[in-house]
């Protein structure tokens, strides 16, 4: 599917997709960097600092976990340069490795992977929007399910409409951090960035808790790679999905270290380690309890364009399994009038709102998120296999320093895959066991196929 636009047609309807190429570079940005960043920044300096005991640990974690995303995105890149269609991993994994792992990575993306993570945001949404006006349970529930259905609408209305949320959301969050950001440093110490920053004397077990904060950062950075999905919607993919994926994982990577440096610029290491809300707790210190309100809605807004990223790409991998031939035909279909994979959006809004409803779904899409690593891993080593299976392919961009920075990530998505399975064993079965409930699934659309969809269907 060939999705590149031209300069004299910029919003181009592609005839093989029905999809409009209406997404740039700085829309590309956005969507990486406003999905990425949700909650984790405000929430996940604490239990990262139970683990490291200096600032210079935590900044290294962090960095390190940035690099390695970095890593991540370059790869995708060069996979976005030979395939730039809709559905980025799905695509890249059917390229490198047949249809049954790239429908297993479709049906736990919208069975739970991306579903759970709109429905925990809308969940998490509900629960802050509560401390500015007081909600009860069934109030919240209410409030996260109509937050996922009007942003579900948003999207069918149009690309445009959404990139519009979506660049609007992150031109708000980024001023809202970079408020925070000069707030805390105009009440911080020097002293106490000092005080805290010195490492301290390493262990023979010093990589194991190292290791655990990595696996909570690298957490933080979920969500790169979602611009992907709507690479057919480029004007020109080739060019600016790998510098969409670059840049916007380069940015999320400096706010979250200059954040860092912030809160610890207020509070000690003790105070950060004893504490679930940083971001709170610092504004607190610096300037008393009226000022927790800002964080708030600064997490309020966070919160919704992370969902919004969420919504708007996901789709585009059910619809691109659809015109495969290995879905419902019917998520292959766009609207005539808006260009929108409808159908594929509704579904995954109505399953996302119907998961905010079971008590129990959060628990489930712990144990399930995990498997994502498993085919972030293999997607990075698609660019391995295709180097070495079809050299022939057109690139318009690679991965510097290859094979070792595809590597590195390989070895990460590895770590984190063996460390929950170790940790947590039972519950890491359970959650491949999940994503292997795809695998009858995958065989009734073989043995009954779909014919696939060929161009203006």
């Amino acid at each position: 599917m060939d999705s590149v636009g031209t300069k004299s047609d910029p919003q181009a309807l592609d005839r093989k997709t029905g999809l409009v190429r209406e997404l740039n570079r700085a829309d590309g940005i956005a969507l990486v960097v406003g999905t990425v960043i949700g909650s984790g920044i405000f929430l996940v300096p604490g239990p990262i600092a139970a683990h490291l005991r200096s600032l210079s640990a935590v900044l290294l974690v962090w960095i390190v976990g940035g690099l390695l995303s970095l890593f991540g995105a370059l790869s995708l890149g060069e996979l976005g340069s030979i395939y730039p269609g809709a559905g980025g991993l799905y695509v890249y994994l059917r390229h490198a490795f047949g249809r049954l792992p790239a429908f297993l990575y479709g049906w736990g993306l919208l069975s739970m992977i991306q579903s759970g993570s709109i429905a925990t945001l809308a969940v998490g949404f509900s629960l802050y929007l509560s401390r500015l006006f007081p909600l009860t349970v069934a109030g919240q529930k209410i409030t996260a399910i109509a937050c996922i259905l009007l942003l579900t609408g948003v999207n069918c209305l149009g690309v445009r409409l959404g990139k519009l949320v979506q660049n609007v959301s992150t031109v708000s969050k980024l001023a809202g951090l970079a408020l925070l950001f000069v707030l805390l440093l105009w009440r911080g110490h020097v002293h106490l960035l000092q005080a805290s920053f010195p490492p301290t004397m390493p262990t023979s077990h010093s990589l194991l808790p190292f290791g655990a904060a990595l696996v909570a950062v690298l957490w933080a950075y979920e969500g790169w790679h979602v611009v992907s999905f709507t690479a057919s919607e480029f004007r020109s993919a080739k060019r600016d999905l790998p510098q969409s994926l670059f840049l916007g994982t380069a940015i999320v990577a400096a706010i979250y270290v200059l954040m860092n440096i912030a809160y610890y610029s207020v509070l000690t290491p003790l105070a950060i380690r004893g504490t679930d809300h940083a971001a709170a707790t610092a504004i607190q210190v610096a300037y008393g309890m009226g000022t927790t309100v800002l964080i708030s809605i600064l997490i309020l807004t966070s919160i919704l364009g992370s969902m919004n990223g969420m919504v708007l790409t996901g789709p585009r991998v059910y619809y691109a399994m659809a015109r495969d031939g290995i879905f419902f035909r019917c998520l292959g279909q766009t609207s005539q009038r808006f260009h929108t994979p409808i159908l594929a959006i509704l579904v995954q809004g109505v399953w996302a709102s119907l998961l905010t409803l079971t008590g129990n779904f959060q628990q489930l899409f712990t144990y399930v998120i995990f498997t994502a690593w498993i085919f972030y891993g293999l997607t990075v080593a698609a660019v391995i296999v295709l180097r070495i299976r079809k050299p022939e392919l057109e690139r318009s961009f690679r991965v510097p320093a290859y094979p070792w920075l595809p590597l590195l990530f390989i070895l990460a998505a590895i770590g984190i895959s063996l460390s929950t399975i170790l940790n947590d064993p039972i519950h890491a079965c359970f959650g491949i066991a999940m994503i292997l409930t795809g695998v009858p699934v995958y065989l009734f659309f073989r043995v009954f196929p779909r014919p696939t969809m060929k161009d203006g269907q």
